[in-house]
C-alpha cells in the first residue's frame, strides 16, 4: 500500500492541471445517456472505428467491438489469448492435418432467435473472399483450399472453395496445407459468423438497422459517432451465463490527456493502448499499480510505396533506413521500455528467431544514395512522409525522421498528417511515399507478421511484389518440420527487411493499459493483448483506496 500511496502523491500535482476539462467532459458524457441506464463498464477504445463489419474492418479498435458482437468457430481465452471452443463445441482433424470438421453447438442462435448454422459460416467466409467485398483481411482464408484463387478471380465458382456445410451443425474445411495456427485464425473477427439475411436485405447499411442479429456475447444498442458505442448483453448467446456485464460503453478517444482525465474522474473504467498514456507523465504513471506494462506482439515500422520513384530503387530504401537512429526514438520519444527492431517479426514469436535487418550505418547510406544517382541528396525529388493523428508520438517520430534524413543524407522530407480514417484510406490506396505503420500479431506464430507482405495480401500496402518471397512463404507453411520451416521463413524475412527492404522495422511494442485491479477483474496480460469484453467485470472498490483509483 505504501507504494500505491507514494505513486498517487507524486503524480497528483501533475494530474491536477488535467482535471477541470475532464469534469466538463464527464458531464457531457453523462448527459448523453440520460435516456438509458448507465453502463456497467466504460472502456476508452482508441480511434473511432472505421467499420464494425468483420469482413472489412481494419483497425484494432474496430476488431475489439466486432469480437464482442460476432463470434467464430473458436474464441479467444481471456487468460492467454489461445483459441478455445466458440460457436463450434468441438472439431476433428484428419490425420494429414488438412481437413477440419467442426460441430456447431445446438444452442448457437442469433441474438434475434434464429439458429446459427454451418451455412452461415459458408456464407460469411465466401463473403470475405468475394472480390466485390474488397476485404483487406481476406488473407487468413487463403489457407483454405482455393480461397486465394477465388479472391483473386482465378476461379469463379465458390463451390470450389474448401468450406462446406455437411448439414446444419457440421462444417467441413479443407486446407491447402497443414496449418498449425488454423484454430487461431478461426477466432479472428474476419472469420466470424455474420447474418446473411440482414446483409442481403439491407446491403451495406445492415449495421445501421435495428436489431442487428449478432452471434457473439453482445448486441449493438447504438453507435453514435464521436460519442460512444453501446453494447448490451445478448441473452441468447450460448455462454450468456458467463458474460459479466449487462451494458458496456466504448468511448472513442485519441488524446492521451483526455483519456487520463476521464479515467481519473471515474468517467471511464479501463483505458486500452500505450498511445493513450501521456508521454510526459509516463515515468510517474508506470510506477502506479493501476498502470499495467507487459510484452506485446506488435511492431512499429514504416512502409515505402515502391511504385513511386525514387522509392522503387532498393538502394534508396536502404539508404533511408540506414540513417534511422532507433535507439534515440525509444529513449527520447516512446519511453515505454520498447526494444529497437532489426527484424519485422518480434524475436521469439512461436520459438522463431528472425534474421538481422539493416542497422545504423550513415556512411554506407550515403554511398547507396550516391549509387542511386543522388550524391549528398542532390536532385532528390520532393516527397512526403504520411502519419495519422491518433497519437502525437507519430508526429514526434516523423519529425525525428525528417531531421535524420536532412542531417545525414541532405534530403528534405515533407510531413503529411491525416485523421485516422483518411489515413487508412490513403494507405490502402497507396496514396503516399512513405507511411508510418504498425502491426499487432493475430496469433503466436511468425506467419502472422510475414504473410501480410505476400503479393496478393490486402495488408501489403507497399506495392511490393516478390515471386520469390511468395514462394518461400508457401514452402514454409507447407513444411511440417519446424526447424526447416523457420529457416525458410528467415530467408523470406531477409528479403523483406534487408535485401529488398519495402519496410523498415523501428521498435517492438510494449503494452500498457490502465485500470484499478481491485475494481476490474478478468483482464489478464497476454502477448496479443486480447481481453474479451465478456470476461471483464467490475467489483466494488476496496476500502481505503485513493480517490484517484476509485
Amino acid at each position: 500500500m505504501s507504494c500505491l500511496n507514494s505513486a498517487s502523491e507524486n503524480s497528483s500535482g501533475a494530474l491536477r492541471r488535467f482535471l477541470p476539462s475532464a469534469f466538463l467532459f464527464a458531464l457531457l458524457i453523462a448527459g448523453c445517456t440520460r435516456s438509458g441506464p448507465p453502463a456497467d463498464l466504460v472502456i476508452i477504445n482508441g480511434a473511432e472505428p472505421e467499420s464494425l463489419d468483420p469482413a472489412i474492418l481494419t483497425g484494432q479498435a474496430d476488431g475489439r467491438v466486432a469480437l464482442a458482437l460476432f463470434e467464430g468457430l473458436t474464441r479467444y481465452s481471456p487468460t492467454n489469448g489461445a483459441p478455445t471452443p466458440g460457436l463450434a463445441e468441438r472439431w476433428e482433424i484428419s490425420p494429414d492435418g488438412k481437413v477440419y470438421t467442426f460441430f456447431l453447438r445446438r444452442n448457437a442462435v442469433w441474438s434475434t432467435g434464429e439458429p446459427i448454422t454451418a451455412r452461415d459460416f459458408v456464407y460469411s467466409w465466401l463473403r470475405v473472399l468475394d472480390p466485390a467485398t474488397a476485404s483487406e483481411y481476406a488473407g487468413p482464408l487463403f489457407y483454405v483450399k482455393n480461397g486465394e484463387a477465388f479472391n483473386t478471380g482465378k476461379i469463379k465458382d465458390p463451390s470450389h472453395v474448401g468450406v462446406k456445410a455437411i448439414d446444419d451443425r457440421t462444417l467441413q474445411v479443407e486446407l491447402v496445407n497443414p496449418t498449425a495456427f488454423f484454430l487461431d485464425l478461426c477466432a479472428y473477427p474476419t472469420l466470424a459468423a455474420v447474418p446473411h439475411q440482414s446483409i442481403e436485405r439491407h446491403g451495406d447499411r445492415w449495421l445501421m438497422t435495428r436489431p442487428v442479429p449478432t452471434s457473439g456475447a453482445y448486441e449493438l444498442v447504438a453507435w453514435r459517432l464521436n460519442d460512444r458505442i453501446r453494447l448490451r448483453k445478448n441473452p441468447r448467446y450460448w455462454d450468456a451465463a458467463g458474460t459479466q456485464n449487462e451494458i458496456v460503453d466504448l468511448l472513442p478517444c485519441i488524446n492521451a490527456n483526455t483519456a487520463l482525465n476521464l479515467y481519473e474522474t471515474g468517467a471511464a473504467d479501463v483505458v486500452w493502448d500505450k498511445n493513450l498514456v501521456p508521454v510526459e507523465m509516463l515515468d510517474l504513471l508506470l510506477k502506479r499499480p493501476d498502470f499495467h506494462h507487459y510484452d506485446f506482439l506488435g511492431t512499429y515500422f514504416y512502409r515505402y510505396n515502391v511504385t513511386r520513384r525514387p522509392f522503387d530503387d532498393p538502394r534508396v530504401r536502404k539508404a533511408f533506413a540506414l540513417v534511422i537512429d532507433k535507439q534515440r526514438i525509444v529513449e527520447r520519444i516512446t519511453r515505454g521500455g520498447e526494444r529497437i527492431a532489426s527484424s519485422y517479426t518480434p524475436p521469439g514469436v512461436g520459438g522463431y528467431q528472425p534474421p538481422e535487418g539493416l542497422g545504423y550505418a550513415p556512411e554506407r547510406a550515403r554511398q547507396l544514395l550516391a549509387e542511386a544517382g543522388f550524391p549528398d541528396g542532390k536532385g532528390f525529388p520532393s516527397f512526403h512522409f504520411l502519419f495519422d493523428t491518433s497519437s502525437k508520438v507519430h508526429e514526434q517520430i516523423a519529425i525525428e525522421f525528417q531531421e535524420m534524413w536532412r542531417r545525414e543524407l541532405g534530403i528534405k522530407a515533407e510531413l503529411r498528417k491525416l485523421e485516422w480514417k483518411t489515413y487508412l484510406r490513403a494507405q490502402a490506396e497507396l496514396d503516399f511515399d512513405l507511411c508510418r505503420s504498425s502491426w499487432i500479431g493475430d496469433y503466436n506464430d511468425p506467419n502472422t507478421f510475414l504473410d501480410m507482405f505476400m503479393s496478393n495480401n490486402g495488408n501489403n500496402r507497399t506495392g511490393w511484389k516478390s515471386a520469390r518471397y511468395d514462394q518461400l512463404l508457401r514452402e514454409a507453411n507447407a513444411q511440417l518440420d519446424p526447424s526447416k520451416r523457420f529457416r525458410t521463413l528467415q530467408e523470406a524475412e531477409t528479403l523483406l527487411v534487408r535485401e529488398d527492404a519495402p519496410i523498415v522495422p523501428l521498435y517492438i511494442y510494449t503494452g500498457i493499459e490502465y485500470y484499478d485491479p481491485d475494481r476490474i477483474k478478468g483482464i489478464f496480460p497476454n502477448l496479443r493483448a486480447e481481453h474479451p469484453l465478456r470476461a471483464i467485470r467490475k467489483v466494488k472498490p476496496a476500502a481505503g483506496r485513493p480517490a484517484s483509483l476509485r
